[in-house]
């Protein structure tokens, strides 16, 4: 049965061991929710749709794994995450940028009106 193996895989594993193996899959989990949320901001509006939550579970999931990578001390998985959360910073970025200036066209519009009349 696939819960003796289960348990037989654990049994003997010391407690650290057990937390690093937790840390890697509470990455995996922001990774799936990153594309859960994705589906149902999809499945809503009938069109694909990147919603801004996609690029935080991105970067928490990238980040996490990166950890475990980093004490799983495998260069392939760390250069893979490393580069993954360049890309996830940036949109991350280009999120905060484009909601700031939306936040200041009104104030730079209400200036322009003023300087107008």
């Amino acid at each position: 049965m696939w819960l003796n193996q289960l348990a037989a895989y654990f049994d003997g594993m010391s407690p650290t061991e057990i937390a690093w193996i937790s840390i890697g899959f509470f990455g995996q989990l922001m990774f799936f929710m990153r594309f859960f949320f994705q589906w149902l901001h999809s499945e809503r509006a009938r069109r694909s749709v990147l919603p801004e939550i996609f690029w935080y579970f991105s970067f928490a999931g990238g980040a996490t794994l990166l950890t475990y990578a980093i004490y799983r001390a495998d260069p392939v998985f760390i250069l893979g995450q490393s580069m993954g959360l360049f890309v996830y910073s940036r949109n991350i970025y280009f999120v905060w940028r484009e909601k700031r200036q939306k936040r200041e066209e009104p104030v730079e519009d209400a200036i322009a009106n003023r300087i107008a009349s």
